[in-house]
């Protein structure tokens, strides 16, 4: 009877002009249908009832046994359909309520300066050691801050403590001198030729390189409010563990630092060097000294194929964060990765120099190529083919959303031991502007198949080929946590989700149980921190079409 009561009024919605069942009263025209009644129309579960009730009454009427048939196949269909939505439904507050706790849990780590919230802004209150490198823009020196009474104390002893900023001098063999202080900062004194001496038009000039800052990096007293007012500012990358924080930027006043002479006497001001062509105040940023870059870490050591795999996966990570966030680095390369390590001696990757970033407000990832003076980014090598093939014009517009994840690709080609084939000279150097994909180096058998598959794909030239950075990072942490769930035949989401569930579960015991969170806790946690339901079953679906593939 109440079926019966259903579908009755559910025939009454038919609207004006249809043929209703017998006796209903058709609704006056013009009569808006209630919500509830428009989304039930709209609806598949609607649909399926209403095919169903198209059935019985087909069936009532005497229809053919091939017709009834046909109508039940298609409304049950649907129905099946309705709970593969119901089931995606699921899936998806799943996801969303444990990408919440890891959202959470997944704290950076707290900035050395926050206890000293008003210090570290002027040059004066660091003790500088010797230079750590350089590069096209600017020096970066290893440092420190003597606030404790012995560092001060031995600082005095030494000599060092004067007007300017104090250097401590190293042995002729390199090492620290007896007694000196750790290094735990690096300030990056970038090169003024062209800014100005005033603040405010050097922190306009360099705003790039502040794209990484915390909120507090501009605190000081130097144009920080002038610098924040500023409409055509960039914008502030928020904080992410495998990207670079600047701490903090200030200007000053420029200073003859150990081997400035010998490294970069152009880039000094005259009065240190006649021939200079350095204004007389810059920019400096203070960050994390890291032990050494990608690329000299890779000249030292030859990863495993999984912990070349997991370092890969890092700047996947780093750079997905720049795209969620609208930037675009365009400049990746090994030299400006920087590495550390884990208690387990595993390496951790962060991605830093910003000075040729793209993080434009009013533009995004979508840059106007109007002009050919307009600045494309910095490394021509590792320049994505969307980015080096542009052709400027009155509406053409360059798309950088997988410029970065594209040299990812490439620089993966150095994390698995081979030459990057964007780099070097001869028949194996490849062109990013003319190579096809079937020039591109094989990779080692031992690096796994999916991983081998993963940078062919990121390294095609056309960008709506390439999967996004989020689907790529989804790819390598499903080859690396959940090869039993990919060896399922039928992959339902329903098991995809006890799945994650299990995984959200042990990384939590696996955090709490460790003092330092290792890298495979470290990006588990990332994983479940940027958890979507949709990008995770595009990359299951990707992964399972490779492995399909003879």
């Amino acid at each position: 009877m109440a079926v019966r009561q259903a579908l009755g009024r559910g025939l009454q919605l038919e609207r004006p002009g249809r043929v209703s069942s017998p006796g209903a009263q058709p609704r006056p025209l013009g009569l808006p249908l209630p919500d509830r009644y428009r989304f039930f129309r709209q609806s598949v579960a609607g649909l399926a009832a209403r095919i169903q009730r198209q059935f019985v009454v087909r069936a009532r009427g005497g229809a053919g046994p091939c017709g009834r048939a046909v109508f039940l196949a298609f409304g049950l269909g649907l129905g099946l359909i309705e709970e593969k939505q119901a089931e995606s439904r699921r899936a998806a507050s799943a996801c969303q309520e444990i990408q919440a706790i890891f959202t959470q849990k997944n704290k950076q780590v707290s900035d050395p300066l926050d206890t000293r919230r008003w210090q570290g802004f002027r040059l004066e209150d660091y003790l500088i050691g010797q230079a750590i490198g350089k590069g096209c823009n600017a020096a970066v020196y290893e440092a420190t801050m003597p606030t404790l009474p012995q560092h001060l104390e031995k600082a005095k002893h030494l000599g060092l403590l004067g007007k300017g900023p104090d250097v401590v001098s190293k042995g002729a063999d390199g090492e620290q001198a007896p007694g000196a202080p750790a290094f735990p900062f690096a300030i990056k004194m970038m090169w003024n030729i062209s800014a100005g001496s005033s603040s405010e038009a050097i922190l306009s000039k360099m705003s790039q390189e502040l794209v990484p800052a915390s909120r507090m990096a501009l605190d000081g007293e130097y144009g920080a409010v002038t610098y924040r007012r500023s409409r055509d500012g960039p914008k502030q990358l928020a904080p992410h563990p495998n990207i670079i924080r600047v701490f903090r930027a200030f200007t000053s006043s420029v200073p003859l630092l150990p081997g400035a002479l010998a490294d970069y006497p152009d880039m000094l001001p005259p009065h240190y060097y006649p021939e200079g062509l350095g204004h007389g105040r810059t920019l400096f940023l203070v960050m994390k000294n890291y032990p050494c870059t990608l690329r000299q870490y890779l000249e030292e050591q030859t990863p495993s194929s999984r912990l070349a795999t997991m370092m890969t996966l890092q700047l996947l990570e780093g750079v997905d964060h720049l795209v969620q966030q609208g930037i675009a680095h365009r400049d990746l390369k090994s030299d400006n990765i920087l590495v550390e390590w884990d208690s387990d001696g595993c390496p951790w990757l962060v991605i830093s120099d910003f000075g040729c970033c793209l993080a434009d407000e009013r533009v995004g990832l979508q840059l106007p190529f109007n002009s050919s003076s307009v600045e494309r980014g910095g490394n021509g090598s590792l320049m994505a083919p969307e980015v080096s093939t542009a052709h400027s014009g009155p509406h053409a517009v360059i798309d950088y959303s997988k410029a970065d994840t594209w040299a990812v690709g490439a620089i993966a080609y150095e994390i698995f031991g081979l030459a990057n084939p964007f780099y070097g000279q001869g028949s194996a150097h490849l062109e990013s502007r003319s190579y096809q994909e079937a020039q591109l180096p094989e990779m080692p058998k031992s690096v796994p198949p999916e991983t081998r598959q993963l940078v062919r794909s990121l390294l095609q030239r056309e960008a709506n080929k390439r999967p996004s950075a989020r689907i790529a990072a989804n790819v390598l942490h499903l080859s690396l946590w959940g090869e039993h769930l990919l060896a399922l035949k039928n992959l339902k989401l329903d098991k995809m989700i006890a799945w994650l569930l299990q995984q959200s579960a042990a990384t939590l015991l696996a955090d709490r149980l460790r003092e330092k969170s290792c890298v495979e806790t470290k990006l588990q946690m990332l994983f479940l921190a940027n958890l979507e339901c949709e990008a995770l079953c595009q990359a299951a679906l990707l992964l399972s079409s490779w492995r399909a593939a003879p």
